[in-house]
């Protein structure tokens, strides 16, 4: 098959970005299917560190074509911010507008939104989701209810571009009358970089199609990750798209039946931003021995992210939901020193409302509230107490560590592991 996939399995931060980086040289094109400028991936290139939020993580290589998807919600002044502030930091994003295309279906998120996403917020009040607030829910939501703009339109009629504009400000008037909008200034702030991605605006369904027929390899990028989908991850607690394998089929218009490998990516442990269910959180020092460890700071937010042992039923409901082929485990250098690594097999869920306790092992709880109350069962392995950062070869891990990766590849039943360390420039995984 010539078109593969990188996928989260867990809620985000897993390292999609490096293993993308890492395939692309492999691949003719790399596309965003799904998110926004939520979303962050973190690529170090001879030792320089490129944050991406719309770009697709392909884009620092010359003989690889990117995509921004129909699925994509595009804040214009935030890609044109991240462009110039990768640019600056290194001589491998020269030439990226020779190398980057926008579909023209995709929708465009509004200052407006932004400022909406953290009204919602806070009406939320102690029920808060913990949005990035860059707008992606609002637009989303335009694009729910047939009111939103489109790529299409900025490059249209400028009439009837702000004509749609001035009915979501109308909308949202409504909705906070207080609001102080500036219609102008909006249109402003997406009309001023017309010029600059009108060239790169296409129909990307037609492109893809195009190259599916020349036998051009695509690799697809996932953003956010499976337990933040918006129908199969810990609603209301979600992004705002399907980052599961389903949205990139609608995200890019590209058929199930041409889609090939699946890589999962797997933190060696878990972590989570923002608020909702993590059953097996760790609010101690070994929590905090994971966040240093690991660096757990978001690319998009700096937020300090939770941390926790890995969850097995969460990786095993990804797997199954998305047919993952091949799992990519990150950060395994991270658990070095531990002299005991637990893993969460099973939930067992007390009885809410009308429903009866429940044990998952191969799902997970719709409701958040079932989720909230479970109690979670572990199994024990012994740890290993030698760094294994730099080691590149399975055969050369510790037996414990070995054993870790064997128990994770047992209790998913996906075999052909990838294993990825924490040495942050490029290096070719570990097969195993």
């Amino acid at each position: 098959m010539v078109v593969c996939a990188v996928l989260g399995l867990q809620w985000g931060d897993e390292g999609k970005g490096k293993l993308v980086d890492i395939l692309a040289p492999k691949f003719g094109i790399v596309a965003r299917f799904a998110g926004g400028n939520n979303a962050g991936h973190t690529v170090v290139i001879d030792g320089t560190s490129y944050a991406f939020h719309l770009l697709p993580s392909g884009i620092a290589h010359e003989s690889c074509q990117n995509v921004i998807g129909n699925g994509v919600v595009v804040h214009l002044p935030g890609l044109m911010s991240e462009i110039k502030a990768n640019l600056s930091k290194g001589p491998h994003l020269k030439g990226w507008d020779t190398r980057l295309k926008i579909s023209s279906r995709a929708h465009v998120v509004l200052n407006l939104h932004q400022i909406v996403d953290g009204l919602n917020e806070t009406e939320r009040g102690d029920a808060k989701i913990g949005t990035t607030k860059r707008g992606i829910g609002p637009t989303y939501s335009c694009k729910a209810i047939r009111s939103g703009i489109r790529i299409c339109d900025l490059i249209g009629d400028q009439s009837i571009l702000r004509r749609k504009v001035e009915t979501i400000y109308g909308m949202y008037k409504r909705m906070f009358p207080s609001l102080d909008l500036d219609i102008d200034a909006d249109i402003s702030a997406l009309t001023e970089h017309v010029d600059i991605i009108r060239p790169l605006v296409c129909d990307t369904f037609m492109f893809l199609q195009a190259e599916l027929q020349k036998g051009t390899s695509i690799l697809l990028e996932g953003a956010n990750a499976t337990m933040l989908d918006l129908d199969f991850g810990t609603y209301p607690y979600v992004t705002s798209s399907s980052c599961s394998i389903g949205g990139a089929c609608t995200g890019l218009g590209i058929p199930p039946r041409e889609i090939g490998d699946i890589y999962g990516v797997v933190k060696a442990y878990t972590t989570r931003v923002g608020d909702g269910a993590f059953p097996t959180e760790l609010n101690d020092e070994t929590g905090r021995h994971l966040q240093e460890a690991g660096h757990e700071y978001g690319t998009t937010t700096n937020r300090p992210r939770r941390c926790g042992w890995l969850d097995a039923v969460v990786v095993r409901y990804a797997c199954r939901l998305n047919g993952v082929t091949a799992i990519c485990l990150t950060k395994l250098d991270v658990l070095d020193g531990l002299s005991e690594i637990k893993i969460g097999v099973a939930y067992e869920t007390k009885a809410v409302s009308t429903l009866d306790p429940q044990r998952y092992v191969y799902s997970m709880p719709a409701s958040q509230e079932e989720l909230f109350g479970c109690s979670v069962e572990y199994i024990t392995l012994p740890g290993w107490k030698e760094n294994t950062q730099s080691i590149r070869r399975f055969e050369d891990l510790p037996e414990n560590a070995q054993a870790y990766v064997k128990k994770i590849e047992e209790l998913t039943s996906v075999s052909g592991q990838l294993l990825l360390n924490t040495a942050p420039n490029r290096l070719l995984p570990t097969h195993h």
